[in-house]
């Protein structure tokens, strides 16, 4: 090998080290951006079929292998206890019927997986771009769906009359004036030697007529 063919051999090479050390460096760039952009979507799907749908779109990441992609589906709900007959039952109910929502990069592939998913009608958004929550609206939905306090559903509404249950009042008929939903407490009004005195209770204390 001349002189001649020993500095072109040389030249080659730095340009393929310089090509190699330039696609790893914008491969390196790329992955905390493609991290940044991972954002949460809501995604529209028939009311009653949520679980259904995020199972199905579950199964696709996976079978697609879009898991560097699509990262988490949640249908949110809350903890509920309903008051009914005496009886405290419990169940989960779903805050956004007819709601999922997809934390995911945003691409043409990504979009097409969720958006072809059985059971999505589509994406929310204005026009035909989807638009994500913002942080603070997510991290109240996921904090609504972690609260240690259940939602307390009851039968009857402030006006209404109901027969007390337990405690020394038991029996008596009275007036429902205002519910405490946080605390599982009613204030109602019962009536005795012909005045009303409001009296606080749990749900559990009252029931409807």
């Amino acid at each position: 090998m001349n002189a001649k063919e020993r500095d072109s051999w040389e030249d080659q090479d730095l340009e393929t080290t310089e090509e190699s050390d330039r696609a790893e460096a914008e491969s390196s760039l790329d992955k905390p951006a493609a991290d940044n952009a991972r954002q949460w979507y809501v995604v529209h799907s028939y009311s009653g079929y949520e679980n259904k749908v995020k199972k199905n779109l579950e199964q696709r990441i996976e079978t697609m292998g879009m898991q560097d992609r699509i990262f988490r589906v949640v249908v949110p709900t809350e903890e509920e206890v309903e008051i009914r007959d005496g009886q405290r039952r419990s169940s989960r109910r779903r805050v956004f019927p007819g709601y999922i929502l997809v934390e995911m990069v945003m691409d043409d592939e990504s979009w097409y997986v969720v958006r072809n998913t059985p059971g999505v009608t589509g994406f929310v958004g204005s026009g035909s771009k989807p638009t994500p929550l913002s942080q603070d609206e997510v991290d109240k939905i996921l904090q609504r769906m972690e609260a240690e306090q259940p939602r307390i559903k009851v039968s009857f509404r402030a006006g209404e009359t109901v027969r007390i249950v337990e405690g020394p009042f038991a029996d008596f008929m009275a007036v429902v004036d205002e519910l405490y939903a946080d605390r599982g407490k009613v204030r109602v009004l019962v009536s005795f030697f012909g005045r009303e005195t409001p009296v606080e209770m749990d749900f559990l204390q009252v029931e409807r007529i």
